[in-house]
């Protein structure tokens, strides 16, 4: 896995104010928290944290009033439609530790053509040591026939990389493709049938009275 350095400024403000001007100033306000020290309110810039957030599961090794914290992002905010880092949790993490993260599925292999594939869950959740988290996990789907699923449990898990979701959970599943059989309009020939069958009559009556 990754693991990229960024240097942090710490925080004396606080408030939405604060953080306002924090990202105009291209910098993104963050909590570093975890092993039971006290939080530390700090600010990223923007451009290195994007970067390093592209990276699945990235570990970002803070350095910060003179010493290097390793952490794992754990949430992050971003503005609903600009798509801007508003704020990010980061949660400290050892060399050696085991941690506990969900990881993106790849399917790879070639399936059914005539099913749907479905992304049921992009991710399963699993625990590897902090500095071997896998950036993502394949599933291969070769042998797939419609109407199947595959599930945690047959997805390909590195060495020391152990399953923390249900082995059940399906992962994908490909679906048959519906069949549409287009009826002829029977009904609408079965009513004009039945208009011509009761013209017929009156048209006969119409004779006798001539």
């Amino acid at each position: 896995m990754a693991e990229i350095k960024i240097k942090g400024t710490t925080r004396t403000e606080f408030g939405k104010g604060a953080s306002r001007r924090a990202r105009r100033d291209g910098l993104v306000p963050a909590v570093i928290y975890g092993h039971g020290e006290a939080p530390k309110h700090i600010t990223l810039p923007a451009r290195e944290l994007g970067v390093a957030l592209k990276q699945s599961n990235v570990l970002l090794e803070i350095a910060i009033d003179g010493k290097d914290e390793l952490t794992l992002p754990k949430a992050i905010v971003r503005d609903p439609l600009r798509q801007i880092l508003e704020h990010i949790d980061l949660v400290t993490v050892r060399r050696g530790e085991r941690v506990v993260v969900s990881v993106p599925v790849h399917p790879t292999g070639e399936h059914d053509r005539d099913g749907i594939l479905e992304h049921v869950h992009n991710t399963i959740e699993v625990e590897a040591e902090a500095t071997a988290i896998p950036s993502s996990l394949g599933l291969d789907l070769t042998g797939l026939m419609a109407g199947q699923s595959l599930y945690a449990e047959n997805v390909v898990l590195p060495a020391g990389v152990k399953l923390i979701s249900d082995p059940k959970t399906i992962v994908v599943h490909l679906s048959e493709r519906s069949t549409i059989v287009e009826e002829a309009p029977v009904v609408a020939a079965a009513e004009g049938d039945a208009a011509a069958t009761d013209a017929a009559p009156a048209a006969d009556a119409e004779k006798k009275d001539a």
